[in-house]
Parts: C-alpha cells; structure tokens; sequence
C-alpha cells in the first residue's frame, strides 16, 4: 500500500491529536503545525514510525509574521521519506520575545548547519544545539537581518521620484507620463 497524506494525518492525529492541527496541501504537499513544545515529539515520531519513515531533513528555515502576536517566527521544517519519495512541512510557531525550540541535530545531523543559519538570520534559539553561533553574518551583528522589523526603503531619499514608481500624487501605474498629469 502507497503512503498517503491522508495516511500520514491519520496517524499524526491518531498519535497527537488535537495538538496537530491546520491541516493544508499546497500543491499536493501535506502540511500542518504543533506547538513548539512538541516539535522534536512529532519530528520523532514521524522518523521511527515504521510505515511513515520521515528519516530526511530536507530544509529547516523561519518566516517572520510581525503581525501575528504571539507567533511572529515559524519554524519550518520540510521532511522526505525517501523510500515512498512522499515529503511534508511541519511548522511550529515561537513569540519573538522568547525564540526557543528545541534543537533537532540528535535526530538529523543535516539540521545542525540549518539552525545555524536560521539562528543567524532569525534569532531562533534551538535549545541545546552543540554550536549556535553565527554562520554567515559577522559575530558583531546585533540584530537578525531577515526579522521584517525595517523599512524597505529609507524615507529620507531624495534622490528618488515616487511617481515613476506608481506611488505618491501622479504616479498611477500603467498610465503614460502625459496621462498621469491629466
């Protein structure tokens, strides 16, 4: 019998729950989210269960949501089974106050670089990582530089006509400057 992400909810629900929950699939790709608390649980879980076999870390990253109070940073984790090539995203969400998730290197050693990078960009702390330090950015840096807490642009250019961007008094965009002026 083929591995199916009905399978693979069943038994994720089946084992946790109401704890998994948000239950999607984009393009084909199960995806679904537990407590931070949970995430090695889970991840552990789908690695020993002998007809899931999630024993690949394919990626491990973050994504900032400064508007969701609470649950700012997603920790995402995309899982292969290689023998059934079926993979899945898990994510768990962390209040950017308090960053910690568990670490995920005892169980896939390919998670180590991963955290580091996503520590370094995003400021996740993964408790009881055996190096968590700075991976590409300089260990100087103060701040996380994919965290969305910035401007894009700097509001004090001058050198720079809103207008031609489709923004401010005139610029519409897909009209012609002698358009806009009318």
């Amino acid at each position: 019998m083929s591995l199916t992400n009905e399978t693979i909810k069943d038994r994720l629900k089946a084992k946790f729950g109401d704890q998994v929950s948000n239950f999607e699939e984009p393009y084909g790709l199960l995806t679904f989210e537990a407590p931070k608390d949970l995430n090695l649980k889970v991840m552990q879980f789908l690695f020993d269960d002998e007809e899931l076999r999630f024993q690949f870390l394919t990626d491990l990253t973050a994504v900032h949501y400064p508007g969701q109070p609470g649950r700012e940073l997603a920790i995402v984790y995309h899982l292969h089974n290689l023998k059934d090539n079926i993979r899945l995203r898990f994510k768990v969400f962390t209040p950017i106050a308090q960053p910690d998730v568990f670490t995920a290197t005892q169980l896939y050693a390919s998670a180590n670089w991963m955290e580091r990078e996503t520590y370094d960009f995003f400021g996740v702390n993964f408790v009881g990582h055996p190096n968590l330090k700075r991976i590409l950015n300089v260990d100087e840096m103060t701040y996380f530089p994919m965290r969305k807490e910035y401007p894009l642009e700097d509001q004090t250019r001058i050198d720079k006509d809103d207008a031609m961007f489709g923004r401010g008094p005139g610029g519409q965009v897909g009209q012609g400057a002698d358009e806009a002026k009318h």
